[in-house]
């Protein structure tokens, strides 16, 4: 065992004493926009930006600064980076720490083969000793929160003890856990035993990431994990409530039950939160779909929503199919949990070569 180490406080979450909770950071996803939409149902303790992509030419992208310097949430947003060169990282860091950040947190988790194939994000955890001079550089440069999202390893786990303790040596203040190894992707069934292995082995808290579907799903995970808390990504896009309902769930309350009428409020707010004069309407309906594959999956066990909605071009079409499968019956609770064998599939919205890493179109369900 480590000695103890001091570390900076995490900011308080919304629940004084009880487990945390975050939205992940997913790339095209975890924009100002979404943040905003995410805080109107229920705001998670911490938000995580999309990744900075940093190298020789790079700046932070402001559309992503606009999520830190414009949010109005009322909760702490970590600037998330994914690079390997340790100049460019440390200088990437020190322009975001002039900005109103809780603190840095790196990418060592991207499963997108766009990404790894560059050795950086999950392509990282192939090689500890390099993972281990940026931990150490970035520790050296932040002098607040320093935060790391990772996976279990690349292909096998065999890296998965060193890279924690490297967590240790280099005094990280949270780690975020996904399940997963990069090869599975999302399509295996997450390994909470990792999970947990983390949370007896480093010294910080540990979120526990990878299928929090729900409120009560979160229940167990802390239960079997015995993690500080979830970060949730697709399915709060499915279910932005759901960060409320953790926090009802872990406190004893009530959960709030969800209908298809705020289902029908929920995808008209998140359309006009997301419409742009730039974009095209054909272009933003398509937008809206790749949102819809993961709000489909709760809205009937057949797949019928997710069928029309596919095959919608225009606003007009998008929202009277949105009429007909929601407000017929609007009091109709909207499932808490997928339904089993409805699938999402954003990739179809898009063609393949217009794939950036780890965005949506990368993640299914």
């Amino acid at each position: 065992m480590l000695p103890a180490v001091r570390r900076s406080p995490l900011p308080a979450g919304q629940h004084p004493g009880g487990p945390l909770t975050a939205l992940a950071p997913m790339q095209d996803v975890t924009d100002l926009a979404f943040m905003r939409v995410i805080a109107h149902y229920g705001a998670p303790d911490y938000f995580f930006t999309e990744f900075f992509r940093v190298h020789a030419q790079s700046r932070p992208e402001k559309h992503i600064l606009r999520s830190i310097d414009e949010n109005t949430t009322g909760r702490p947003v970590f600037a998330q980076l994914i690079g390997e060169d340790l100049a460019h990282l440390a200088r990437t860091a020190g322009e975001l720490l002039r900005h109103n950040v809780a603190g840095i947190d790196l990418n060592l988790g991207c499963p997108a083969p766009k990404v790894y194939k560059k050795n950086v994000g999950g392509g990282l955890l192939r090689e500890p000793a390099k993972v281990g001079e940026i931990l150490a550089m970035l520790r050296a440069t932040v002098p607040g929160l320093f935060t790391v999202k990772m996976r279990i390893g690349f292909e096998g786990t065999e890296n998965f003890d060193r890279l924690l303790d490297l967590v240790n040596e280099h005094q990280v203040d949270l780690l975020s856990v996904h399940g997963r190894t990069v090869k599975e992707m999302y399509r295996s069934d997450v390994h909470y035993d990792f999970i947990a292995h983390a949370v007896s082995r480093v010294q910080c808290p540990v979120l526990a990431n990878g299928n929090v579907t729900s409120a009560a799903r979160a229940g167990g995970i802390l239960t079997q994990t015995r993690a500080a808390g979830v970060m949730i990504g697709r399915h709060a896009i499915r279910n932005p409530w759901i960060f409320r309902q953790c926090r009802e769930q872990l406190s004893g309350r009530p959960v709030t039950r969800i209908s298809l009428g705020d289902v029908r409020d929920y995808i008209e707010r998140l359309y006009r939160a997301t419409q742009s004069p730039e974009i095209p309407e054909g272009s933003h309906v398509n937008k809206m779909k790749k949102y819809l594959n993961f709000v489909g999956q709760s809205v009937d066990p057949r797949g019928a929503f997710l069928h029309d909605m596919r095959r919608a071009q225009t606003e007009a079409e998008l929202f009277s199919l949105c009429d007909r499968h929601l407000m017929a019956e609007p009091d109709r609770e909207f499932s808490p949990e997928p339904y089993p064998g409805v699938i999402a599939r954003p990739n179809c919205e898009t063609p393949a070569d217009g794939v950036d890493g780890c965005s949506l179109e990368t993640i299914t369900a």
